[in-house]
């Protein structure tokens, strides 16, 4: 049997990828905070609630392309994060994020190979 942190890591993975090529135009994606420009694989699944938190962990919303300079070393840039959601998903979309984020959830093993599933999928079909 396969242990459950490594079945998290392998969706984390997936997701990531899928996150980093939804958008995406000749392999190259643009961070969703400062609009750097680079090719996917160079580029992070950024969490506007942190990836801790199960309830928005895999959300499709809360996890946009981030360079690594606004993600790490700038901590998410999480205030120009939460204005381009606002303005790119509606108003109020990070308020909801947030109330969203507070909610504790935990997946059983079986929802989480689904999610692989799920995403394997829609990475086959980019």
């Amino acid at each position: 049997m396969v242990k459950r942190n490594k079945i998290v890591k392998k969706l984390d993975d997936t997701f990531s990828i899928y996150i980093r090529r939804r958008y995406a135009i000749d392999d190259l994606a643009e961070c969703f905070t400062c609009g750097k420009v680079d090719h996917w694989k160079n580029l992070q699944c950024g969490h506007f609630q942190s990836r801790r938190k199960y309830s928005t962990r895999w959300d499709k919303i809360n996890c946009q392309v981030q360079c690594a300079k606004c993600n790490i070393f700038n901590q998410g840039e999480q205030y120009i994060f939460g204005k381009k959601l606002d303005k790119v998903y509606g108003e109020g979309t990070s308020n909801e994020l947030a109330l969203k984020g507070n909610y504790l959830v935990k997946f059983s093993t079986k929802e989480i190979e689904l999610l692989i599933n799920t995403y394997k999928d829609l990475i086959n079909k980019l």
